[in-house]
């Protein structure tokens, strides 16, 4: 019944606060084209917030809204849909769909947690350590999704061998470990979460800088093995209560699982080529290609990886990917990732960036420390309520027009505010992979409230201490004109 109230109070609430901003509202030294894009946002981000139709239907409102208001010509919006950035996460969706179709992601998995051993803590470890590197390259979801049935055969096995009753908070601790990798592991690179390119898109659009996948990645690298690393300590040691002697059996479920995806060959092995060639030209771009080819960037890299999987051949005469396989993209995902970016130009073009910034000049003076905790804090517990690319998508040009007003420079309010997207860990509905392991059975809502709050406060602070005392040094700002 919430639900259904929720929606439909949205579903009525949208329109009617837009009309309402649009041509009942006056606000002082807010010109007529900023006051249209207000009242879309507004609409917008009721829509988004409360769900009152798919979020990626949402993401499509601009196309109609901002022309018909006189916010932004049609031309320019929908040139927002085709955004480099959104063609930069269409080339990692199809390598993402490549390594699924022929088994790869499955067998990392396996082997990494093969490893690391059959000890509950290092199995913990082991699940945590595939998922975290898996959602760095495909969906979060995705990750989560093929680790799950995984990580309830090891649970199964534990309580088969008569472990006694810690099975069940092994169950879900293991549960947990899953779904929190999926989203921490994301955050280290450009492609691994939708927030990440909404940052880079807004900060290239405003300020003409380029973040490529190396800058972004030794920088959010290193924070992610940290929390990562605190998350497995806190489910290990602190929140759950579980054996700690290898789990008998446990080994020879992983080796069975192995075994039966047969020896690396044919497909599996010439994706694996493809990925790693990615891969290298990404993190040597920088360096070395940009030397060659000038022009060359990321999401030259990406489509020119996918379109390779069109080529390189498969099975059966065939390549590794036919053009039926991208039914599954994730198109609403791209779509809402493009409105997004179209709320972004039309906060750029109208003024009313320059005009909310303004709107906090009263807070000259307060600590960048303070600012930066209250940034951090409030989207980490927004984004357990709503999406997390859609928070991004609705906060990053607010923040980057504070920063311009009170002289704070915007890249430690919209780094900050972009990971913290990433950090929702305590509800079922905040993240899918959330969603996912909740529907294995073996959690209750209040398991997940409580390691979740434990890990939002944990990642707030870590992350406030990164962006504020870190990203300065590690990271050389650039100077913003």
């Amino acid at each position: 019944m919430f639900k259904l109230n929720r929606r439909l109070l949205g579903l009525l609430g949208g329109p009617l606060l837009f009309v309402y901003v649009l041509y009942f509202m006056q606000f002082d030294g807010l010109n007529q084209q900023a006051q249209a894009v207000l009242a879309c946002v507004l609409w917008v981000a009721v829509y988004w917030i409360t769900e009152a139709i798919p979020i990626a239907a949402t993401g499509l409102l601009p196309i109609v809204l901002f022309p018909l208001t006189g916010s932004l010509p049609l031309a320019e919006t929908t040139a927002a849909f085709g955004d480099q950035f959104i063609f930069l996460f269409l080339g990692g969706f199809v390598l993402a769909i490549a390594i699924e179709k022929w088994q790869l992601h499955r067998r990392i998995a396996l082997s990494i947690i093969a490893v690391v051993g059959t000890n509950p803590n290092k199995i913990l470890l082991g699940f945590m350590l595939a998922t975290a590197f898996l959602s760095m390259w495909i969906s979060n979801t995705a990750a989560a999704v093929m680790l799950l049935p995984v990580g309830m055969a090891i649970v199964q096995q534990m309580r088969h061998a008569q472990e006694g009753d810690g099975w069940q908070d092994f169950g879900k601790a293991l549960m947990l470990a899953i779904a929190y990798s999926a989203s921490i592991g994301g955050m280290a690179t450009l492609i691994g979460t939708p927030p990440n390119l909404v940052m880079a898109g807004v900060i290239k659009n405003t300020y003409g800088i380029e973040i490529s996948f190396v800058d972004w990645y030794l920088f959010a690298f290193p924070f992610s093995v940290v929390l990562l690393f605190m998350c497995w300590i806190y489910l290990s040691k602190i929140a759950f209560k579980f054996p700690t002697h290898s789990i008998r059996g446990g080994a020879d479920e992983i080796r069975d699982q192995l075994r039966g995806l047969g020896k690396m060959q044919g497909p599996e092995a010439r994706v694996l080529a493809v990925f790693v060639m990615m891969a290298f030209l990404w993190i040597s771009r920088s360096f070395l290609w940009v030397h060659i080819m000038p022009a060359i960037s990321d999401t030259v890299i990406a489509i020119f990886g996918g379109l390779l999987l069109f080529v390189v051949p498969g099975k059966e005469g065939k390549a590794l990917l036919q053009w039926e396989d991208t039914e599954r993209l994730p198109w609403g995902i791209i779509i809402l990732f493009g409105g997004g970016m179209a709320l972004a130009k039309g906060f750029e073009t109208s003024g009313l960036a320059i005009w909310i910034g303004e709107q906090f000049n009263g807070l000259h003076g307060i600590s960048v420390l303070l600012l930066l905790l209250v940034v951090i804090g409030g989207v980490n517990f927004l984004t357990e309520v709503t999406s997390n690319l859609a928070t991004t998508a609705m906060i990053l040009p607010v923040l980057v027009a504070i920063a311009a007003e009170l002289q704070v420079h915007p890249f430690l309010l919209v780094v900050g505010a972009t990971l913290a997207a990433s950090c929702a860990f305590m509800l079922p509905v905040a993240t899918p992979p959330n969603a996912v392991v909740f529907g294995s059975g073996y959690l209750r809502i209040a398991d997940m409230v409580k390691a979740g709050l434990f890990l939002n406060v944990v990642s707030i602070i870590l992350l406030t201490v990164l962006v504020y005392f870190v990203l300065p040094i590690w990271w050389d700002l650039p100077v913003i004109p």
